[in-house]
């Protein structure tokens, strides 16, 4: 069995939607303003958008040329070549995906979690972490179906999120004291963009979802450039539209990482009882995007199995829904067993921006440049504006990203390919591959 082309450009424009706006934005809204400590804070979402536009450039071409299920393990092995360094580089994708988006989804959980103690106080961590385990396993539950339902699933969770953000505007256009724009020009500056857009990309990130979904999307060629770039514009416009509402409402100096601040301003303006319908519809957001992230990510080790390079039961799909239901209860027990060894969020997303830097968005983005020198465009139905502009950008904003994270990040990162690479070595060894064959990549 094949997977179905089924999904259209409404279904895959939401599915990145509700990728992108998860439990993130709610949480890390604060936090952008407390690093940069001013109504200038704005510009960590300008420019996280920025690097978002730029990057998706480079998916953008690669999902419409290879628009096959697992997305950067495919590209990584079409650029650089399936026997040689495509291989290794690939196979260090899989090998960081199978922690990082384990991570990535008890983030969500353990987020979820901790927003839910502003209607539900649970003072436990034992109780804390039995939820998140809760979550995610209701997240695999409803997952395990055919692809065009969860197609016509995520339209609905999309209204949603968009709803919700729409909400905290208007208490903004309501109750908000917008006399703060004035003193932009007086308070600018960049101290503090580095820390601050940290947490403003992990919020934007997502947008590229629908090319781990590539075998499954009907017209690649155009469906797969125009969702990303139409969900980039429409959630961070959402993003730069609710951080001025929220700033309308709650002075910056009031701001503290990881507050509930969306709850604090539908407070405010609307009272108690409209703040505990807010924090129920910024869980439901959370849960939506748990339920994208982990349907792209349950992909990528298909992906992987089907082509050889990585455990053959990987490869298995659902006898009648015709889905990797293998991969996708991998993922869901690898992040069960992270929220029940962490419960504290910072812990679990310090690294995870860290682990995918160098290898996926760097390595995606220099291996597009080299593979353009080296074959031109036969084959790429999209090509990117302004090239190669957006590549170089993306890259050197990466790189400048990756060295501006918190040391203890950049080593774990740095660790995880370190042993990512040994385990290579020893696998090459073993099998005959590079670097101890003698093939090239022709």
């Amino acid at each position: 069995m094949e997977l179905q082309r089924r999904l259209g450009l409404l279904q895959t424009t939401a599915i990145n939607t509700i990728d992108m706006v998860g439990i993130g934005p709610f949480i890390v809204m604060s936090s952008v303003m407390a690093a940069m400590g001013g109504p200038h804070c704005v510009l960590a979402w300008i420019v996280g958008a920025l690097l978002a536009y730029a990057d998706a450039m480079v998916w953008a071409e690669l999902g419409a040329a290879f628009p096959d299920a697992g997305g950067s393990y495919v590209f990584l092995r079409r650029l650089y070549g399936p026997q040689r360094w495509g291989r290794v580089l690939s196979f260090l994708f899989i090998w960081q995906t199978v922690f990082q988006s384990s991570f990535v989804v008890a983030s969500g959980a353990i987020g979820f979690t901790n927003y839910v103690q502003y209607v539900l106080p649970l003072p436990l961590s034992v109780q804390r972490r039995a939820l998140a385990a809760l979550v995610i396993i209701g997240i695999v539950a409803a997952l395990y179906r055919r692809i065009e339902t969860i197609g016509k699933v995520s339209v609905v969770l999309a209204v949603v999120v968009v709803g919700t953000i729409l909400w905290v505007v208007s208490a903004g256009i309501v109750g908000g004291d917008w006399t703060f724009v004035a003193d932009i020009p007086r308070t600018f500056r960049l101290d503090g963009l580095g820390e601050a857009m940290q947490s403003s990309v992990y919020a934007i990130l997502g947008y590229y979802n629908v090319c781990h979904l590539g075998a499954e999307v009907r017209d690649p060629e155009r469906t797969i450039p125009r969702s990303m770039f139409i969900s980039i514009a429409l959630v961070t416009t959402l993003y730069i539209a609710m951080q001025l509402a929220v700033l309308s409402i709650v002075p910056v100096r009031q701001a503290v990482p990881d507050q509930f601040i969306v709850s604090i301003a539908i407070e405010r303006v609307f009272g108690h009882t409209a703040a505990v319908v807010a924090t129920v519809l910024v869980l439901l957001v959370a849960l939506s995007s748990l339920y994208s992230v982990v349907l792209g990510y349950s992909r990528i080790p298909y992906a992987a199995a089907a082509d050889g390079n990585f455990f053959a039961v990987f490869a298995r799909l659902h006898p009648t829904g015709n889905f990797p239901h293998v991969s996708l209860l991998a993922i869901g027990a690898l992040s069960v067993g992270i929220v029940l060894v962490f419960d504290k969020l910072r812990i679990v997303v310090a690294s995870i921006l860290t682990m995918r830097i160098l290898v996926q968005f760097v390595g995606q983005a220099v291996g597009l440049l080299l593979y353009h020198r080296r074959n031109g465009w036969a084959g790429f139905p999209f090509r990117m504006w302004l090239y190669p502009v957006p590549a170089l950008l993306a890259i050197a904003m990466w790189v400048w990203l990756f060295l501006s994270r918190p040391p203890v990040a950049i080593v774990n990162g740095v660790v995880v390919l370190a042993v990512g690479v040994a385990v290579y070595l020893v696998l090459a060894r073993r099998n005959g591959w590079f670097p101890w064959d003698n093939r090239d990549d022709r």
